[in-house]
Formats: C-alpha cells, structure tokens, sequence
C-alpha cells in the first residue's frame, strides 16, 4: 500500500498541509520541523509526486541544461561534466533535477527547448555555450522565459544573466607572457568564428602583438575546424611548409594534447623547440610529457554560479541581468621556455 502524506504526517506529529509545506522548503517552517518530516518521509519511504504537485504550484522544481550538440559528443570533453557538476551541486541543495537535452543537430535542439518552455517542461535554461549566431537565445529572450549563459553573449548581453571568464584579458596575459619569454614568432590556434570565447580569446592574443608591436602572420592564426578535420599528414605537411613559430597559444587542452603529438612525430621538442600555452587545465595536462601548461578557468565555479543566477532570476523575475566573471590563472608547467636570443634575430 502506497505511503501517503497523511501517514508522514502522523508520524511526524503535524499535519498534513505542513508536510506538504516542507516538501516545498517553504522558509516559514522551522528547521527542526523540516528535520523531523524528512525523517518520517526516510523512515516510511515516501517519495513526494513532483509532477502532480508541479500542476498545483506551477512549478517542475527542474532545470534545462542546452548543449552546443549532440550530448554524445559533449560529454567526451572534460569541460562539459565538470561544469554540471557545478551545476548539479546547487540543483541538489535546492531540491532541483536536471533536464538535459539530447539532439543530434542544431534543429532537434532548437525543438527541445520549445517543448521544454511550452510544455513547462522546466522553471528554467542554462546554455553551456554562446554563439555568435543563436537562436536559442533569441527565441528565450523573446519568450522572456529564465534563461543564463557559461560565454559572453554576442548580441544583446546587456539583457542577459551571463557567467563568464575575461577571456580577451586572460589570453592578453598569456601572450604577454610568452613575449616577456622572448618570443616573437607566436601562433595562435582554436579560431571558431562560431563561438564567442575563441573570438574573444582571438581579441587578447592580438592585443599583445600589438602593444608589443609585433606583426601577427596570416599563417600564425590556424581555425580550429581546420586543425580537427584535417589527419595528422596534412597538419605536418602544413608545418613543414611554413616557418615555424616559436611559441603557440591554444584555446582548448585537447588541441594542445593533438599538437604535441605531431610534434613528437616531427622531432619538435617541447619547450626547447616550441612553447606551449593552452586553456581549461583539465586533469590530463599535469600527466602529459611535458606537463602542459594551461590556464585554470574555473569550470566547476562556472557551472555553480550559472545555476545560482538561474535559480535567483527563476525566484525572483523581477531580478535585473547581471553579469558574473569567473577569475582565470595560468597553471605553469613545463611546456614554455625562454627562447635563445640568436633565434630572434
């Protein structure tokens, strides 16, 4: 026989509508009876039916999580299980589940989040991402439905709730520290027109070159889409064909961990031949041979204050959008180098 809130209530000694009032962490009940109904709920084995109760409250007591594509290969990069693990710490001290999407493709995506905000499917959405062209925003902007975002929005940011780090600064510093290192000669690859961070990281790394007034080479700046379609034949036979930089900064660990690979198979050593400075830190890089340096960006942080903005603007609608910077830091390793002053000249 099913446990019903009435048993819980008698067993907690209080009625029925304060159980149903702890369920729904109303702030007017005491601690201690919160602590005592959710003991009697553990000792009888009750589950409460969100989905009935969402249909008295108006609320599914869940969030939206988008990915930039299909889950299968988001969830290969380590960014992307590290920021809902930020996330869905603050989801469950808040009593919140999680919605992820599962497309396949942009459209299959872009149908999900219709159904998830007209069948009310959700409170609220948390983009993993920011394009330069999206729908998506454009279409929960619209619908005026609570939304946050981990990236800088590329149109209408002033209107939008955002989690970010200061990309154009963090790429400065790094770029700026390979020249104090003596390079001149700096690539930088990871360029995605479609992505706001690769563009403003793209920002920060020219900035440098231009306060130190070095020319940045056309051949110097390599798209990241080239660099992932492209066997690892054609990539050296690229690099063969051009004067090689003495230095590279990369957008993406993975990118960096790819590099070094054909490096190795070209006889390149890192750092006595090529420098090295990559993003996100993910665990890898302090096992790599040579430990890779990388900039910490705070992913988990990102996934916590996104869900914290979420929840606050899902509680409060009136709440203006704010925009929150994650502090970055370079975590140097062993993969940049001083280069010998001969080489410069």
């Amino acid at each position: 026989m099913a446990v019903t809130i009435k048993d819980v209530a008698r067993v907690a000694q209080v009625s029925p509508s304060t159980v149903s009032r702890v369920i729904a962490d109303n702030p007017r009940i005491s601690e201690e009876t919160k602590r005592r109904v959710r003991e009697a709920m553990d000792e009888l084995g009750y589950h409460p039916n969100f989905q009935a109760r969402s249909l008295v409250v108006k609320s599914t007591k869940t969030i939206g999580i988008i990915m930039p594509n299909s889950a299968t290969q988001v969830l290969e990069n380590p960014f992307f299980p590290e920021v809902l693990r930020g996330i869905s710490l603050i989801a469950r001290e808040n009593r919140f589940g999680i919605y992820l999407s599962t497309g396949a493709t942009q459209e299959e995506i872009f149908e999900e989040v219709i159904q998830m905000v007209q069948g009310r499917r959700v409170d609220g959405i948390i983009l993993l991402y920011s394009k330069t062209d999206d729908k998506i925003m454009k279409y929960l902007l619209d619908e005026d439905f609570p939304f946050t975002v981990i990236g800088r929005p590329f149109h209408n940011a002033e209107r939008i709730t955002y989690v970010d780090n200061d990309n154009i600064y963090a790429t400065k510093q790094v770029t700026k520290y390979l020249i104090d290192k003596g390079h001149k000669k700096i690539a930088f690859i990871g360029v995605n027109t479609e992505d706001v961070f690769t563009i403003d990281r793209m920002e920060g790394y020219k900035q440098a070159m231009e306060e130190a007034g070095i020319p940045i080479k056309e051949d110097y700046v390599i798209h990241e889409k080239w660099l992932k379609e492209n066997e690892k034949e054609a990539i050296i036979d690229y690099f063969f064909s051009k004067e090689l930089p003495t230095a590279i900064v990369l957008t993406d660990d993975f990118l960096a961990i790819k590099l070094m690979s054909i490096a190795e198979d070209l006889s390149i050593r890192v750092p006595e031949d090529i420098s090295l400075v990559s993003f996100n830190n993910i665990m890898l890089c302090q096992y790599m041979r040579p430990p890779l340096s990388s900039v910490d960006i705070n992913i988990f942080q990102l996934g916590l204050e996104a869900a914290n903005c979420l929840l606050d603007k899902i509680n409060h609608p009136e709440t203006l959008p704010k925009r929150i910077t994650i502090p970055a830091k370079m975590i140097e390793r062993k993969t940049c180098a001083k280069i010998i002053k001969e080489q410069n000249e």
